[in-house]
């Protein structure tokens, strides 16, 4: 096939550019340049996506079979790149977020439950709803937390910072609450299995790890999978309510229960994920956090003293 990504040098499209290449697939790649690529050979169309004149001026007299959305954020975004290629492409997969769910009393998450008008990713769903009103074979794509090599939020590397310097690991609340992770590569294989299966089409799919685990256990996780016993990290929990952290961010994850099924992918993608959470967490370790330095970097850890101090 040929294969148009939208991004394709930063973190899920770094993967999932390497592996359609592999998988003997011609990729382009529609970014604003200013990063490497993730493979030599593949072309690469300069140009900003927020510029509809733009776009239609540098792909519409282009043919692909199948285009991957990875980074629209909102209905604006999507839009005019779908209508640019409505009856003219196999499939167009679209990248979208689980957390557009609403807090439910039933969970996890399944592909149907309502979504969150107050969401702060509703104009991910917004852009799945705008995506059934074309004639475009899409499908869409819900992951839950993306973790792995090259991640630019600050997630497992926010519990690695303190593991390797032996510091607290405060979490809030009673560190019970369940969430979900799910491996990069694994993402990527996902969406990769959605090409040239029709049963995928005008389908939404979560994507993520297929256990759970509470913010307590992920720190453990994340303390095993640098070679310490899971014993041995000093876990503080504190009441978020009672501080006032203004713009800082205390905790990398939303503090409420966040997990989805991937039955669906798993029965309908012939997808399983690769990773479980220690292995994935290794390899984000081994290959990103020590490779990267960032074990000897100088961190700003003012925001736990603030929390550590109220709770001596």
């Amino acid at each position: 096939m040929r294969i148009l990504i939208m991004g394709g040098t930063r973190f899920i499209g770094v993967y999932l550019t390497q592996l359609l290449v592999a998988q003997g697939h011609e990729v382009v790649l529609f970014n604003r340049g200013h990063r490497p690529k993730p493979v030599a050979e593949v072309e690469q169309i300069t140009g900003d996506r927020t510029d509809g004149n733009q776009l239609k001026e540098k792909l519409s007299h282009l043919n692909f079979d199948a285009v991957f959305d990875n980074n629209g954020r909102e209905l604006s975004d999507t839009q005019p790149l779908a209508e640019i290629f409505q009856n003219r492409v196999q499939h167009f997969v679209y990248m979208s977020s689980a957390g557009v769910y609403l807090k439910s009393d039933q969970m996890p998450h399944i592909e149907g439950d309502a979504v969150d008008p107050k969401s702060r990713h509703l104009g991910k769903q917004e852009t799945e709803a705008g995506l059934t009103q074309l004639d475009l074979p899409f499908t869409s794509i819900r992951p839950t937390y993306i973790y792995g090599p090259q991640n630019y939020n600050d997630l497992e590397a926010w519990f690695f910072d303190r593991i390797v310097r032996d510091r607290p690991i405060p979490i809030p609340g009673n560190g019970l609450h369940i969430t979900q992770l799910g491996h990069v590569k694994d993402l990527a294989r996902a969406m990769c299995k959605v090409l040239g299966n029709s049963i995928a089409v005008k389908q939404i799919y979560n994507v993520s790890g297929d256990r759970f685990v509470t913010f307590d256990g992920l720190a453990r996780a994340c303390a095993v999978a640098t070679g310490k016993s899971a014993d041995a990290v000093k876990i503080v929990h504190y009441d978020a309510k009672k501080f006032d952290f203004g713009k800082r961010k205390a905790f990398p994850m939303r503090t409420q229960h966040f997990f989805a099924s991937v039955n669906k992918a798993i029965t309908e993608l012939g997808w399983q994920p690769e990773y479980d959470l220690i292995s994935g967490l290794q390899d984000s370790f081994e290959n990103d956090y020590l490779s990267s330095g960032r074990d000897q970097v100088e961190v700003d850890f003012s925001v736990d003293d603030e929390i550590l101090a109220q709770k001596q």
